[in-house]
């Protein structure tokens, strides 16, 4: 008799300070998107009311509020930069606009880390964001792609991935 598999949450690392703040900067990245909300705005609400509080009897964790800041405002700051970047990195089939906006908020806040923050190691950018991607849509495909585009950016602006370079 086998043991049922756990669910794809239950196989997740917890999340860190950094983790969170991650986390919570691709929730204000959506909500931003969606919502069309500013940045100061949004990253007041998440500092006031989101970041290691309770919403509706779920706790949040406790978040690198210095750090969802740099992400939030570094993506805002770098997007006309950051957007192009994600495009060279997807099929031609799959043009930016063809994502929804989680998996866009993803690849935003993972190519800023990227590009601008070479103090954080690409396998932690990278394998910080699968885990996001798994967070919102489990094991189905969205988490590959963020993986794959992630991988070749990490290729193009530091030279290092696990990919081979496309010839």
């Amino acid at each position: 008799m086998t043991t049922p598999s756990k669910s794809p949450a239950e196989n997740f690392r917890p999340a860190n300070k950094r983790g969170a703040a991650r986390l919570a900067a691709v929730q204000a990245l959506y909500q931003m998107d969606v919502a069309g909300t500013g940045l100061l705005e949004t990253t007041a609400e998440y500092e006031a009311f989101r970041l290691g509080k309770e919403i509706d009897g779920d706790l949040y964790r406790e978040a690198d509020a210095q750090w969802f800041r740099a992400i939030l405002s570094g993506v805002i700051e770098n997007q006309t930069f950051i957007d192009p970047v994600i495009r060279q990195s997807l099929t031609e089939d799959w043009p930016l606009s063809r994502l929804d906006s989680t998996l866009r908020a993803i690849l935003r806040a993972g190519v800023y880390e990227l590009s601008k923050r070479s103090d954080v190691p690409v396998p932690v950018v990278v394998s910080e964001y699968i885990d996001i991607a798994k967070a919102f849509y489990g094991e189905e495909e969205e988490p590959k792609l963020v993986n794959a585009v992630l991988d070749r950016v990490a290729r193009r602006m530091r030279g290092e991935g696990k990919g081979k370079d496309p010839s």
